[in-house]
């Protein structure tokens, strides 16, 4: 499976691509560059074509799928061309810039037959799963509350997070992992009952936000995020019997050793789990669904772009 990158982004070059190398059943094509130049340190680093303009990749015929790691508001256009171009689509989070044209992408993958995947890569990560049979198998007792939130300090004023024309803002970038966490956790019947929004002097684009889910079960999530903000990547689960918190549940890398704190009324420990790579795993999975046919995750990336527009709607703090 030949699979090629729109556009010569960070994440591409020092989480993507390292993992596509691992990866079985997959092989780099190249990268496409409006400034070809930028593109260089792929080809030196990671080999592959340099395609002058994101269309000259699209419409290579040696290509089956394209990664498109570019800013949210580039999303809807460049997913379109790929997919009217017959080959299968890996976007980066977040799949669409709202859920009009995440709708529109999904229906046209349905229409042209091609798989789509959305690159919430923590949620490939042996974390979760572990924290997941944790839940399962009794060891926090009967689920009070979910706490998550990310946020990290603020960037480079020129960083397209804070240009609204690209699809800036933090609901988008970082917003939406938490939101994409408490789905995973608390399942498709979670809906928003109340979100906030800040911002600060000299932006026009949110900053920084909290939001609550509730599923059918009346099982509730607590999120937080940010642009300007100290640095956390955390989730806490507050159970019957036990709390488990851990605090790099979205961007452990490849060599990062997850560490699970557990507190019980009469003792705390530490569970130590091994390294991973969720971006390889994102990509296997990605794979695996092409060599199934079966688009195995369409209503919840309809469900994650719905929750995330209902956020926008939030009170103005």
């Amino acid at each position: 499976m030949r699979i090629g990158i729109l556009g010569t982004s960070d994440v591409a070059f020092r989480r993507f691509l390292p993992s596509l190398m691992k990866c079985e059943g997959a092989e780099y094509a190249g990268v496409a560059s409006r400034t070809p130049e930028k593109a260089v340190p792929f080809q030196e680093n990671f080999g592959g074509t340099i395609y002058e303009g994101y269309d000259a990749l699209i419409e290579d015929p040696s290509i089956d799928a394209v990664y498109v790691p570019l800013p949210p508001a580039l999303h809807y256009l460049w997913g379109r061309k790929v997919l009217l171009a017959g080959k299968h689509l890996l976007m980066e989070k977040p799949f669409a810039a709202g859920t009009e044209e995440a709708n529109e992408l999904l229906n046209l993958a349905q229409q042209q037959g091609k798989i789509v995947h959305e690159n919430y890569m923590f949620l490939y990560h042996d974390q979760l799963r572990e924290i997941h049979k944790m839940i399962q198998d009794g060891t926090l007792g009967e689920i009070r509350l979910y706490r998550m939130s990310f946020g990290f300090p603020k960037r480079s004023r020129n960083d397209f997070r804070y240009d609204k024309s690209l699809g800036g803002g933090a609901i988008l970038d970082c917003g939406g992992y938490p939101v994409r966490l408490a789905l995973d956790l608390l399942g498709e019947t979670a809906e928003l009952v109340q979100s906030s929004i800040g911002y600060i002097e000299d932006f026009d684009v949110e900053m920084y936000g909290s939001a609550v889910l509730v599923n059918e079960n009346g099982t509730t999530a607590q999120i937080s995020y940010g642009m300007d903000n100290a640095y956390q990547c955390e989730l806490e689960i507050w159970g019957g019997k036990a709390t488990l918190r851990t605090d790099r549940i979205f961007t452990a890398g490849s060599d990062y050793v997850p560490k699970l704190n557990l507190k019980t009324s009469s003792e705390e420990y530490t569970v130590t789990l091994r390294e991973d790579d969720q971006f390889l795993h994102s990509i296997e999975q990605f794979l695996q669904k092409i060599n199934t046919g079966e688009n195995t995750d369409l209503e919840t990336i309809r469900k994650q772009a719905e929750l995330v527009d209902a956020m926008r709607k939030g009170n103005r703090l």
